[in-house]
């Protein structure tokens, strides 16, 4: 994503991230989702589903100054880092995380409280996993369903509450079949590419209950030069130093 990253460490314009413990470093998807995710012009409760380094969630705190937002993560380092990033950040005070997991969450919440769920979530099959425990936890579906995500999200979410997800385009119509039998509509369909003529990277899907105007979008992070595409620029300049 250009030269604000150094190792360990992204600086973005209104805060920094440490990504030294967390499975998943600052990537192009959590940025993505943060810039994207959210209909309405501001929301009183946001929530994270599966936290990483916090970017997602501190993003979306920079974006929605009157919201607080809450967050989960079920793994202890990366949990201790996002803790810090948001403790440096700030918007300290209207973050709150957690370390446990998205079920065991629920067991103790109230229905019907949030108003914009977000979540760049596992998405592997079992078999595919590797040795390392931590990247096992940030990407397998058996830490965190689809089921699981979107019965959680049906249970949190208020009425006219918003549901936003990142995944590969093959994982994400499967999470589309899943939400609508919740009574979730699908009004918000991004794509990302690398390039125009590439495959593609990542959909960006927005839920609701309500009844919205469908919006559709293609995002090319590259032209054919290599450089970063306008609307690709347009998107995170508030957020990333090399725009």
């Amino acid at each position: 994503m250009g030269s604000t990253m150094r190792k360990g460490y992204f600086q973005f314009k209104q805060f920094g991230v440490k990504h030294e413990k967390s499975a998943m470093k600052v990537s192009t998807d959590a940025v993505v989702l943060g810039a994207l995710a959210g209909y309405e012009s501001s929301y009183a409760t946001i929530f994270e589903v599966g936290l990483g380094t916090g970017v997602i969630s501190l993003m979306l705190a920079q974006r929605f100054p009157q919201s607080k937002i809450t967050g989960v993560e079920i793994d202890q380092e990366a949990f201790e880092e996002a803790c810090q990033n948001a403790k440096e950040s700030p918007f300290k005070s209207r973050l709150d995380f957690l370390h446990t997991s998205f079920q065991e969450f629920l067991l103790g919440a109230n229905e019907g409280t949030v108003d914009l769920l977000v979540s760049n979530p596992p998405y592997y099959p079992d078999h595919l996993k590797s040795s390392d425990r931590k990247r096992n936890l940030a990407l397998h579906t058996d830490a965190l369903s689809f089921e699981e995500l979107v019965s959680g999200a049906n249970y949190l979410l208020r009425e006219q509450g918003e549901f936003w997800v990142i995944l590969p385009e093959r994982q994400m119509l499967d999470l589309i079949a899943r939400s609508k039998a919740y009574g979730f509509q699908l009004f918000a369909h991004v794509i990302l590419k690398d390039r125009k003529d590439k495959p593609v990277l990542r959909s960006i899907c927005g839920f609701s209950k309500k009844e919205r105007i469908f919006f559709q979008n293609e995002i090319i992070i590259r032209d054919n030069l290599g450089e970063f595409n306008s609307d690709y620029a347009s998107l995170l300049k508030e957020f990333l130093l090399i725009f």
